[in-house]
């Protein structure tokens, strides 16, 4: 892997054929540490020719790979799990080092990564077909899973070593070659995670990373070579990849945008849902897909709990992601730091009220970091930018409902439909709210509601563009194609009977 302790800036190039490989291009875009501000890296942009070259390594190895003995998959799987666990505290810098996010917090994300290899290893289970024995005289039929061959995954940033974690290794278990894409902003835990799976045992050319801009993208979407792309990021982007992907012929996942609702109904622990609210609006810096970014406050409680909200923001420890006992680091550019503080500015003048305000913190030994607080917006309208838009930072809103039926409106009438959370202690009201809400993955009393491996991810509405979700069995079917076969051997003892132009019936 390339060496990221130097002073000097070093160049972060693609992997091909396990090893790093510099590629053609020579445009480069620099890699920022965010807590400090400071240039540490620059990463190779691909050219259209440089996708070309990975895609036909990949192309070659899948061939080979799909004949794999399932057993031998599994012993890959198993090795590279292992290998992941050993370098869970290396991968956590690299991703802190670049996102910006607090060390535990990225010590989490490999957490959440390693539970997919872990369902992974158990793919001869999960590739199992049915059989049916008899269905006409001498005649059996029975369905199997194949791989589909060349598989991309398009990443975003917020979770460099999750939400490829998410992808490659249900894919790669099912026979497919994998080519990820990951995000520019922060490339290196893609690097060290193809470095583990060499030192795994998978063959040269079975994984590989092409780092890259819109260039890059577009030459996988067209490629003809890839039968399938997994997207994570904004909704913009996720419609793009799915209707051009799409329309070259290739099955897509692409999941987009959100804007999740966290209801709080009168009868909840108020004390456990300020917790909440908290922790998953201002976790990550509000960079996450899963954040809370809208509380719905059903009367008569909203007061109280916005003073609960208050109390917690202040005891926030904000600071480079790096020192211990940080609560919350930078956000990852200055650019997205700008953006967030405007949206906060447009919010306070369409009348919500600004509880706290983020934009005043200062963070005295990071000065030059992309640093902006924790803030509170009150008495938010559906007609905001702020509640309209996803913002993608630290910014929690508290909308007033007053009922539990306004309150549902409210989130199905949103364009997004990924994550709901629901406080009550009221078995009755929660259970009504799992039937009625739309969205994809709702939490009762969790306040993050992303399932554990075996479940499937993924949204609904806007979120989400393409009808299969990330990983669990649907993932596994995603990177599958079905194939049933109907089988017949007669006894020996038949004659034949002759040519019947019949249509074939079961009897």
């Amino acid at each position: 892997m390339t060496d990221t302790s130097s002073a000097t800036p070093t160049t972060i190039v693609h992997w091909l054929d396990g090893k790093e490989w510099a590629g053609t291009s020579e445009r480069t875009s620099p890699v920022f540490n965010p807590a400090t501000g400071a240039v540490t890296k620059h990463v190779a942009l691909a050219s259209t020719a440089d996708v070309d070259t990975i895609v036909g390594s990949a192309r070659a190895a899948a061939d080979e790979w799909r004949r794999v003995s399932l057993t031998r998959r599994v012993q890959v799987l198993f090795a590279f799990r292992e290998l992941v666990s050993q370098h869970k505290e290396d991968l956590a810098r690299l991703i802190t080092a670049e996102h910006g996010k607090v060390f535990s917090d990225a010590l989490g994300e490999v957490g959440r990564g390693l539970e997919v290899a872990d369902f992974a290893c158990g793919i001869p289970h999960l590739l199992k077909g049915g059989y049916s024995e008899g269905v006409s005289s001498g005649v059996d039929v029975y369905s199997i899973r194949q791989p589909v061959g060349v598989v991309a995954g398009i990443t975003p940033f917020n979770f460099p070593a999750m939400v490829p974690m998410w992808m490659f290794p249900v894919a790669i278990a099912c026979g497919n070659a994998f080519i990820l894409k990951p995000s520019e902003r922060d490339p290196s835990a893609s690097m060290l995670l193809a470095e583990l799976w060499q030192r795994a045992g998978l063959p040269d050319g079975v994984f590989s990373v092409v780092h890259g801009d819109k260039e890059a993208v577009d030459a996988i979407l067209h490629h003809p070579d890839v039968a399938g792309v997994s997207f994570v990021g904004s909704t913009p982007i996720a419609r793009y990849v799915y209707e051009t992907a799409a329309e070259a012929g290739k099955r897509v996942q692409a999941l987009g945008g959100a804007k999740n609702h966290m209801v709080v109904l009168p009868d909840a622990d108020l004390d456990a849902a300020a917790d909440a609210a908290v922790s998953a609006g201002y976790g990550s810096a509000g960079e996450r897909c899963m954040a809370i970014s809208v509380v719905v406050a059903v009367d008569p409680i909203g007061d109280a709990l916005v003073d609960r909200i208050v109390d917690r923001i202040a005891g926030l420890k904000i600071a480079d992601g790096a020192e211990a006992d940080t609560d919350m680091g930078p956000v990852i550019t200055a650019a997205h730091r700008d953006k967030i503080a405007s949206y906060v500015g447009a919010g306070a003048e369409a009348g919500a009220t600004l509880v706290v305000d983020g934009r005043t913190l200062g963070v005295d030994d990071r000065p030059d970091g992309f640093f902006i607080g924790p803030t509170l917006l009150d008495h938010v309208t559906t007609d905001m930018t702020v509640y309209t838009d996803e913002i993608f930072g630290p910014v929690l809103t508290v909308m007033r409902a007053a009922s539990y039926d306004e309150a549902v409106r409210l989130i199905n009438e949103n364009l997004y439909g990924n994550g709901v959370a629901l406080f009550t202690r009221d078995g009755g009201a929660a259970r009504r709210f799992q039937f009625e809400v739309e969205a994809g993955m709702v939490g009762i009393n969790v306040p993050i509601p992303v399932p554990m491996a075996y479940y499937s991810f993924g949204g609904w509405n806007q979120s989400l563009f393409g009808d299969t979700h990330m990983h669990g069995t649907e993932g596994v079917h995603f990177y599958t194609r079905g194939k049933v076969v109907t089988s017949r051997w007669p006894d020996p003892s038949e004659t034949a009977t002759g040519p019947d132009l019949g249509f074939p019936t079961h009897a």
